[in-house]
């Protein structure tokens, strides 16, 4: 008997859109497990990136190309080893949805945008204190410029209502999803 596809929900939104909260609430919620494996695990997470002796600044300009196109790769191993996904993300660029589109293409991927008014961001964003001041504000002008999604919610609602809506949708998908049609089109 052939194996279904590991299923995939990606959301994407701006930095301290509440991406991370909402991940989890729906992890809880969902009726079989997905495992939760987000940017933020590799960027923020303790020791991940270390500081070495000798070595005066991380090159982020460096660096970052080759940290994002792991991580994608990464989702294809994971999704390719049969595991449930559950990623959050803030696309930059076209052609990164592109990059992604082709290498989750094996996957039964469901994209959700996840907006929140611009205010709210940057107030969120001092709050958490752990983000460069500005990066909402660059990410909500961009992220969601480049395709529509197979569902949409705004992070001002309680993120157990927001993931109890984004569960019914995705029990509810059609064919095709927004990432097969991105796929067809290349």
């Amino acid at each position: 008997m052939a194996q279904q596809p590991a299923q995939i929900i990606l959301l994407n939104g701006a930095s301290s859109a509440g991406k991370s909260t909402l991940c989890r609430h729906l992890q809880a919620q969902l009726p079989q497990p997905f495992l939760y494996f987000a940017l933020d695990l590799l960027l923020f997470g303790e020791g991940v990136i270390a500081k070495w002796p000798g070595v005066e600044a991380f090159e982020w300009s460096r660096q970052r190309p080759k940290l994002f196109d792991g991580y994608h790769r990464s989702l294809a191993a994971f999704a390719a080893a049969g595991n449930h996904l559950i990623a959050d993300y803030v696309l930059e660029t076209k052609d990164t949805l592109d990059d992604l589109a082709r290498l989750l293409a094996p996957f039964d991927v469901f994209f959700v945008g996840v907006h929140c008014p611009l205010p709210e961001l940057e107030r969120r964003e001092r709050a958490r204190g752990d983000r460069r001041i500005g990066d909402a504000r660059e990410d909500y002008e961009r992220v969601h410029t480049f395709s529509g999604y197979d569902f949409e919610v705004d992070s001002l609602g309680a993120p157990e209502d927001n993931a109890a809506r984004i569960m019914a949708a995705w029990q509810q998908r059609k064919s095709p999803s927004t990432f097969e049609q991105i796929h067809a089109r290349r």
